[in-house]
């Protein structure tokens, strides 16, 4: 079924569900069970053949497929807690010509989140932010975890202008690295895990002060450069002295990545019911504009009694008319955030 957003001045001409966010006060949604992670591996063993897909769910899968040497990257998506890691093998020494058929390859593929194995440079960020929104218009959303080298990772100024260039709403960016056991990763090397923690984490959770699996970050940001990275909209990992954890979980942006999660979710799930049940099953009239309305809103419910939204409302969009095969709905919801800040004031 086709699916994407649409403009009031140039409607779309194929069957299906297509999506108009207009951003109100603070609006968001969650959907069902997530938790796939793209990768494009890039060293593999004979076992697996270049520009195929591969899903492995557990370790063990993964060192059959690819060899014991070639794992970090999937390895850290798994530790992060993502169900599934979705491997497209790269051929050896990839071209640009290979990273764009790469992309292509996932268009018909589901998932989540998607992160580069080990480092990828600016070329291939912005060509994948560029993706990204191509998917985004047309009515594909997932997440996309980037990260920096080692000279990006010692000057948070750095990161920081990363994030401006890849400035989105489904991007995050991470600026931080870090060290286990004995082994050190730049942001770029450690962003697979961020991506299965994003992937791993209900709709209804943030991200934000998650403890991550590292013995120390690779650089340890003054209280001042935390606050400019998250202002730039970076995503940094501290050493609290007891445990290294996420400051707060942010995309590109500025927004959360709890609420742009939820955005994601609500245009997949409804578009995946529509689907199912209702395009060319039911006639627009009152009833079957009836009918849509009420499942549409009875899933919004399910979330809101999940603390994920409150007050939702769906109706047929005043500004529009329902008639012939089209019908537009209008959704509205207020979602709910984590605490993030407390303000205390102690009177003595």
């Amino acid at each position: 079924m086709a699916s994407g957003t649409w403009d009031p001045t140039d409607l779309p001409i194929e069957p299906g569900l297509y999506t108009n966010f207009v951003e109100a006060a603070a609006a968001a949604i969650k959907g069902g069970a997530r938790g796939i992670v793209a990768l494009p591996l890039l060293k593999y063993g004979a076992k697996a053949t270049a520009k195929q897909f591969y899903t492995v769910s557990k370790e063990k899968e993964a060192q059959d497929l690819f060899g014991a040497d070639n794992l970090a990257s999937i390895r850290l998506v798994l530790m992060g807690g993502a169900k599934e890691v979705l491997v497209y093998t790269m051929p050896a020494d990839p071209q640009p010509s290979d990273y764009v058929d790469m992309r292509d390859a996932f268009d018909s593929r589901s998932f989540n989140v998607f992160v580069f194995d080990q480092e990828a440079d600016a070329s291939e960020q912005d060509l994948t932010k560029a993706w990204v929104e191509r998917n985004r218009t047309e009515g594909k959303h997932f997440m996309f975890v980037a990260g920096g080298t080692a000279d990006d990772d010692a000057d948070p100024a750095l990161g920081n202008a990363r994030s401006a260039r890849l400035k989105h709403d489904y991007i995050a960016n991470l600026i931080v690295g870090g060290t286990l056991s004995g082994k050190t990763y730049t942001s770029a090397e450690y962003a697979p895990y961020i991506a299965g923690l994003i992937a791993g984490t209900a709709i209804n959770k943030a991200i934000t002060y998650a403890q991550v699996a590292l013995d120390d970050v690779n650089k340890r940001l003054t209280p001042t450069q935390v606050r400019d990275a998250l202002k730039a909209g970076s995503l940094v990992l501290i050493n609290d002295g007891e445990k290294v954890k996420v400051v707060q979980g942010l995309v590109t942006s500025g927004k959360k990545i709890r609420v742009i999660r939820a955005r994601q979710a609500i245009a997949t799930d409804i578009t995946q019911t529509a689907a199912d049940a209702y395009i060319g099953k039911i006639d627009n009239n009152p009833d079957g504009q009836a009918a849509l309305i009420s499942a549409i809103k009875a899933y919004l419910e399910r979330l809101e009694a999940s603390n994920v939204l409150m007050g939702p409302v769906v109706m047929l969009d005043p500004d529009y008319d329902s008639v012939g095969d089209s019908v537009y709905l209008l959704i509205s919801f207020a979602h709910v955030d984590s605490i993030e800040r407390i303000f205390l004031t102690v009177n003595v």
